[in-house]
């Protein structure tokens, strides 16, 4: 459909992207179509004001063709950062994760559902403290606005799609969220957690298997399995996955931010330490969020699961945060 050439603004003196999309040589209900689709995500991009999701800077209409005019990211997919360079770690995924739910809290903010989401639309700049930016907004759906996709067409990467649109169920902020999981999950596995042979194997595998999840989530295991609900009213909202994130990210008080990794994936002392925070994520997203000063308790019997019955008093102190990091330096990227 299109491709993206790095361009000069020659009337600012700036560095860009030109996303070229070609909506000729089809026939005319096509061509309306892909040049309806090509507006609507320079639209939905532009309403979005956010270190991490890319800005557009202007459009060009030049009859068969439609030019994005966007900002230039100095940096990898994390598709391609992946491939080159290995799976991340836990420490890694996890920040990559908290600045992309930010991102996505800002684009339902403003009626936008990205729906392709996965590691090629992802950008990881070299450098810089908003590392993760999300992009292509191709098949975006603007809230109130005219459906593009036909009756019983799919559009999008079955690897990561979420299993209500698979279904043709209503879709809406949950479904991205799983999105995010399996993205999560491929930072951390090097692939979807879905991901089979064929199409309709995959297909298969997002609607009725659970998810692989990678051996090396470790403390974020609780995390992704929540993200990967069947029932999009069984995933958790974003001020809970927030909080989670942060606790993943978070050194304890009086350590620093050293950027050494976690603990190895599987240690009980990790995992019983992040089943605190992630105790309430099994609850509805339309539940408030539990504020940050407030955690619920740890079963008693220490094994790091969320409690059957009615939910404990909250505890006025927060847990310790326990042993969550290595003394040592992380594996070199």
């Amino acid at each position: 459909m299109g491709r993206v050439w790095r361009a000069t603004d020659e009337i600012l003196d700036r560095q860009v992207a030109v996303k070229e999309m070609r909506i000729d040589g089809h026939d005319p209900e096509d061509s309306r179509t892909r040049r309806e689709r090509t507006l609507r995500e320079a639209r939905a991009t532009a309403r979005i004001d956010h270190p991490n999701v890319v800005r557009v800077y202007d459009v060009v209409d030049a009859g068969e063709r439609l030019w994005i005019v966007m900002e230039l990211v100095d940096g990898r997919s994390l598709e391609r950062l992946v491939a080159e360079d290995g799976p991340l770690d836990a420490h890694d995924t996890a920040r990559i994760g908290l600045e992309l739910l930010d991102a996505l809290g800002q684009v339902h903010a403003q009626g936008v559902l990205h729906r392709d989401i996965k590691p090629a639309n992802v950008l990881i700049r070299r450098a810089g403290t908003h590392r993760a930016v999300l992009t292509d907004f191709g098949i975006a759906a603007i809230q109130n606005a005219e459906a593009l996709t036909m009756a019983g067409m799919l559009v999008g990467s079955p690897d990561y799609m979420a299993p209500e649109r698979v279904s043709g169920r209503p879709q809406g902020p949950p479904s991205d969220l799983w999105s995010l999981g399996a993205t999560l999950c491929a930072a951390l596995g090097g692939r979807s957690p879905f991901s089979r042979t064929t199409t309709l194997a995959t297909l298969h595998a997002v609607l009725y298997e659970e998810p692989e999840l990678p051996t090396a989530a470790g403390p974020l295991r609780h995390v992704l399995a929540a993200l990967l609900e069947k029932d999009p009213e069984a995933r958790p909202g974003l001020p809970r996955l927030t909080e989670a994130l942060h606790a993943l990210t978070t050194p304890p008080a009086g350590q620093g931010d050293t950027g050494v990794g976690y603990a190895e994936a599987g240690r009980e002392d990790a995992e019983s330490d992040i089943a605190a925070p992630m105790a309430g994520l099994d609850e509805p997203i339309a539940n408030p969020p539990t504020p940050p000063t407030e955690r619920r308790q740890r079963p008693p019997d220490g094994s790091g699961r969320p409690p059957t019955g009615p939910a404990p008093e909250a505890e006025t102190t927060p847990p310790s945060p326990g042993p969550l990091y290595k003394s040592q330096a992380p594996d070199k990227k």
